[in-house]
């Protein structure tokens, strides 16, 4: 008889939650359910509602982060929760927590340092449009800058390894938190798996704490940061390459006069066209040091993750 995921390894379901009274407790013991092996940690963010009480009161270990934001309730779970296996799921009830031993089971089987669940809509209203549009675009955006390993990014179910828990430097405050974790995840090369599970709609009385336009330019800002700072020679080639142009667009007109008449008819626009280039030969200098230092700190992440014992 095969014996069942949760008993094989520890195993912690971490519930980051916001003002989550209507949802909580259907969380809890839908988990408990699933994994009754589980510790279940539910991290109330300051609510207002008596998340923390009611999800006690469910049976989960509850744990208060003041600072307000996903990403610091992410990085307080990693760092205080000793465990094997860690599964992270929104408090919302729109995962389906029967796909949490299948979860489970892939991570063992496939070795794998983090496992996301692509969701797959059970209901008209799971997805609101702008958010399903957003979560494509920026899925996207990164598979072209960074690979692609995930098809939904953004998804808030996931399992992790300890040692990937464990070496992660969480340094997002906000939703952007996801984004932070597959980019860290794929320039490393960590081993990836996904699989997909029912994804539900909010009940009535529960609200969305995400924000489309805020939260969607928070994460293309925090693309655009990892992107300068996983990628420096790339981001400030680029940046190099954009100056040239500008330069050579307007010095080519003076050395043309130059050529024909032997004068320097517009010295102000010789002089900023000179300043450009300079400009663009230092970004690349930048680029180029800020390579050797990315290089190098990406050695160090990838000791600290080996320093840990493999899944299996």
């Amino acid at each position: 008889m095969t014996p069942h995921p949760s008993t094989a390894r520890r195993i912690a379901v971490l519930v980051p939650c916001y003002n989550e009274a209507a949802t909580v407790a259907q969380v809890v013991q839908d988990f408990r359910a699933a994994l009754p092996d589980a510790e279940i940690h539910v991290f109330d963010n300051n609510s207002t509602d008596g998340t923390g009480e009611i999800a006690r009161a469910a049976g989960a270990l509850v744990h208060r982060e003041e600072r307000k934001g996903k990403g610091n309730v992410v990085r307080r779970m990693f760092a205080d929760v000793e465990a094997d296996l860690y599964i992270m799921v929104d408090g919302d009830a729109t995962y389906d927590a029967a796909a949490a031993p299948r979860l489970i089971a892939t991570a063992m089987d496939g070795g794998y340092d983090m496992v996301n669940v692509a969701r797959v809509e059970t209901a008209e209203k799971a997805y609101r449009p702008g958010h399903r549009f957003g979560n494509r675009l920026l899925t996207g955006l990164v598979g072209w800058v960074f690979g692609t390993r995930t098809t939904d990014m953004l998804s808030g179910y996931k399992i992790f390894s300890r040692r990937f828990v464990k070496s992660f430097p969480a340094v997002s405050a906000g939703f952007e938190i996801e984004t932070e974790i597959m980019i860290h995840a794929l320039e490393l090369g960590i081993p990836i798996g996904e699989i997909s599970a029912p994804y539900g709609e909010r009940p009535e009385d529960s609200a969305s704490k995400l924000q489309t336009w805020r939260d969607g330019f928070r994460i293309l800002r925090m693309i655009g940061q990892l992107v300068r700072r996983e990628r420096p020679l790339e981001f400030f080639g680029i940046a190099a390459l954009v100056l040239v142009a500008f330069s050579l667009l307007l010095g080519l007109p003076v050395v043309l006069d130059f050529w024909e008449t032997g004068l320097v008819p517009r010295l102000p626009t010789a002089v900023l066209s000179a300043a450009v280039m300079l400009s663009a030969l230092l970004s690349f200098a930048v680029g180029l040091v800020l390579e050797a230092v990315t290089h190098s700190r990406r050695e160090l992440k990838r000791l600290a993750y080996l320093a840990l014992p493999p899944l299996r």
